[in-house]
This record gives C-alpha cells, structure tokens and sequence, in this order.
C-alpha cells in the first residue's frame, strides 16, 4: 500500500507540470500532456500575430498622413500650373505686340538705310569728281599758277552746288511735310461739308482750296451767303495757325456772260467774288490782311468744259491758295552757284 502512494503521489507531481491556468483563476487538468503544448502554440501563434500586426497600424497611419502631404503637394502644382498658363498667354499678347513694334522700326529702318544710300552715293559722286581733278593735276609736268588757280575755284563750285542741292533737297522735304500737315488739318475742320461743294488738294507744291459759287454766293452775286460764313471761319482758324504762310484769293467764272448795273463782265465779277472772300477773312476773322492778296481769272482757265451745264457750275468756283512767304518762295528759286570752265 505505501508503494502504491508513492507511486501515486509521483504521477501528481509530473502531472503538476502540464496543468493550465484558468481565465477565472483555477487551474485546470489538461487531459494529457499533448492537449497542453497545443494550447501553448496557439497561444504562441496568436502573440507573434499580435506583435506582426503593430507594426502594419503603424505603416497604416504613416501612408495615410504621407497620402495626405502628396495630395497637397499636388494641388500646389495644379496651382502653379495653371498660374503659368495664365503668364503664357499673357507672354504670347506681349510677344504679339512686339512683333508689330519690331516690324514698324524695320520698315523705318529700311527707309533710313535708302536715304543713307542715296546720300552716299552722292557723296561718293563728288568725291570722285574731286579726285579725278586732283590726279588731272598730278599728271601735268607743268601747271601755271592761274590753272592752278581755276581748278581749286571748279572744286568749290563743285562743293558749293552739292551743298545747294542739299538745301534745296530740305526745303522741298519741308514744304510737303508743311503742306501735308495743312492738308490734314483743313480736312478734320471741313469733314461736314459736301466733297462736291468744297475740295481740298496739292498742286504743283502748293495747297488749293476750291469751293463752290452756290455754296458762297446767289447767281451773278458778289455777296457773301449765311452758309459760307461757317465754312470761311473754319478756313480761317486753320490759317491762323500756319501765320507764316500768304494768302492768294483767285475767283472763277463760267463763259457765260454777264453784265449788270455792278458787273461790267466775267472779270468783273471774278474779281469781286474774290475781293469779297479776302474781306471776310480780314474783318471777320482776323487773318492779317498782309498776308492776302486778292485777284480775279475770269472764265479762262477752266476745270471742266462748258460745254454743260454741269461743266459750268465746276467752273464757277473760288480758289483759296497757300503760299509761302514770298521771299522764302524766290530764295528758293534761285539757282545755285554756276561752274566756270
């Protein structure tokens, strides 16, 4: 009986080793020592999980916040794009308006190249001319003093020619840009009135105004209407502005004739017609009656044949002439210096 205890008490020990606690704080008889290591390695599997697992929150949370951060970084650069587009188009405007800019300085730049040409072959010309002279004199053995003399005399009229074509060359430049800031000027003021009553034009260098007898006068009249008052003040402001310019009045006739109490003839009338205009610009609006002169040309130099009535009606007209200075006019006239031989 005492070895039968022993022997039991020696399997309670060994037993004591596999016995499992319990979630309520007992311990619980496995049934066998294999029951025992198989809860143990769900046990193990299920802690290995648990410290797999941490380590993917914690991947979890970072991605999401680096999703984040990508996602703003995107939408700054969907800003910023759109930010260029919009300095593209604004490029692409100013890149437009340079091109016209630059394609209006070459055209001035080729005009000024022209005139550089021109100039220089005209200075070339002379100096060619010169250093032909020059070798002519070279080559002679023997050269009195007064050739000598009449050669440096042709060279300074030579000189003196190219300078005077220079002068003259600026002063017809200057005339027309006269003429066509004149020009532009009576047209702005006279853009109301009918083209068929009232012309403006350049001939021959100068600046003719022709206006109409029926907007200026009654039929075989002299006298000045109400309609007309308007168009001459407005003439005349413009004419006031370019003070340094004179004044030639001519009037007009068909060939029709005429003659009345106060009109022996187409001479007559012509002549008063034009008489009549000067003394409205002098004592109605101001133009200084130094600067005008008055004259009458009959039926005898027609615009159109008389043929017609609508011949005749283009012929009786007046013409309001821009002149300039008339010492300006002769100084420009006259010739250059002559060459002697």
């Amino acid at each position: 009986m005492q070895r039968k205890l022993k022997s039991g008490n020696h399997s309670d020990h060994h037993m004591s080793k596999f016995r499992d606690w319990d979630p309520e704080g007992e311990y619980t008889e496995p049934e066998n020592e294999e029951q025992f290591f198989k809860k143990g390695k769900v046990r193990m599997n299920r802690a290995v999980f648990g410290v797999m697992l941490i380590p993917l929150v914690f991947a979890s949370c970072a991605s999401k916040k680096m999703l984040i951060q990508e996602r703003d970084k995107s939408m700054g650069l969907y800003n910023d794009l759109a930010e260029c587009r919009d300095q593209t188009v604004s490029l692409e405007d100013d890149k437009k308006d340079l091109s016209n800019t630059i394609l209006q300085l070459e055209m001035q730049l080729d005009n000024e190249r022209s005139n550089a040409a021109l100039q220089a072959q005209q200075l070339e010309y002379f100096r060619n001319t010169n250093t032909n002279l020059l070798d002519r004199l070279a080559d002679l053995s023997v050269v009195s003093k007064s050739g000598a003399e009449s050669i440096r005399q042709s060279l300074e009229a030579l000189n003196d020619q190219s300078k005077y074509i220079k002068d003259l060359t600026s002063s017809i430049r200057q005339r027309d840009s006269l003429n066509l800031a004149l020009v532009m000027k009576l047209k702005r003021s006279l853009v109301d009135i009918n083209d068929e009553d009232i012309s403006i034009e350049v001939r021959k260098g100068v600046v003719y105004i022709s206006i109409s007898d029926k907007l200026l006068f009654k039929s075989g009249s002299a006298e000045i209407s109400a309609a007309a008052e308007t168009v001459l003040g407005k003439i005349a402001r413009v004419l006031n502005d370019f003070s340094e310019l004179d004044i030639l009045v001519e009037g007009h006739t068909d060939n029709v004739p005429i003659s009345t109490s106060c009109m022996a003839d187409n001479w007559d009338l012509s002549v008063k017609r034009a008489t009549s205009v000067v003394r409205t610009l002098q004592t109605k609006h101001g133009i200084a009656p130094e600067r005008m002169t008055a004259g009458g040309r009959s039926e005898y130099i027609p615009k159109a044949a008389n043929t017609s009535a609508e011949g005749r009606q283009t012929n009786r007209r007046t013409e309001i002439i821009i002149l300039p200075e008339l010492d300006q006019f002769f100084e420009l006239l006259q010739p250059g210096p002559e060459v002697e031989p």
